[in-house]
């Protein structure tokens, strides 16, 4: 009874959504994916997880950090990964078939049926659209004045060589979330609800990582109950 009471409690922190800070960048962040702008390290670090054992594709890791100032939320992914993979160029393509991040931002917790999906391949090719329901996706919304850009560490789809890596730095304006928000700069103590995930490799060695776990049987991300909690703060953490 002891052992089964444990397995309960050990599966249900496991299911517990996380919760992120998200500070006020103390530094203007030039958008370049590059990743080396001072304010970047007071932003919390976040790795992704690997739920689907029966995925074939590497285990790579994934660490991603937010920050805020009075007109964008910024979004930041590193990449391990040792074969640089993406293709598709225009925007709405579905960038997710190559090596990509996406972000799902909903920042009205209250409502969990509708959020903004992005998604980004290596080559800082867009997708955006809104998500409603669990079923109906609409690719015509294009946000304005979303700032992509991504660097690479390694060559892009040359699979004869053995890369390092990728990064990619995001800055979506908060005005873009109105509608599904109230499209204000958020006030220190504000929540919201994300998830971040990643799409790595090529068929069928190809594996989907998240910062929060879908929950969901098959590798899927697209499970809004199951998003975490970003709280955005102002100060940076002690030294």
């Amino acid at each position: 009874m002891k052992l089964f009471t444990a397995f309960v409690l050990a599966l249900t922190a496991y299911a517990q959504p996380p919760t992120m800070e998200v500070r006020r960048a103390s530094q203007k962040i030039v958008v370049d994916g590059k990743l080396d702008d001072p304010a970047w390290k007071d932003a919390q670090a976040v790795t992704f997880q690997f739920p689907w054992d029966k995925q074939k594709g590497a285990k790579q890791k994934t660490t991603a950090r937010l920050l805020w100032d009075s007109q964008y939320l910024y979004i930041s992914y590193d990449c391990e990964d040792n074969d640089l993979t993406a293709h598709f160029e225009k925007r709405d393509d579905p960038t997710y078939r190559d090596d990509a991040v996406e972000a799902f931002i909903n920042p009205r917790p209250s409502q969990t049926d509708v959020y903004l999906g992005l998604e980004m391949n290596a080559k800082a090719t867009l997708y955006d659209y809104v998500y409603f329901q669990s079923r109906y996706l609409l690719k015509r919304l294009n946000l304005e004045g979303v700032q992509l850009a991504t660097h690479l560490r390694g060559t892009l789809n040359a699979s004869g060589d053995r890369d390092e890596g990728w990064s990619l730095e995001v800055a979506i304006p908060f005005t873009e979330f109105e509608g599904i928000g109230d499209g204000k700069v958020p006030q220190p103590g504000d929540k919201w609800a994300l998830n971040l995930n990643r799409w790595d490799g090529t068929e069928p060695e190809r594996r989907l990582s998240q910062w929060s776990n879908s929950m969901l049987p098959e590798p899927n991300p697209h499970q809004a109950k199951q998003f975490g909690t970003i709280v955005f703060v102002t100060t940076a953490p002690k030294p």
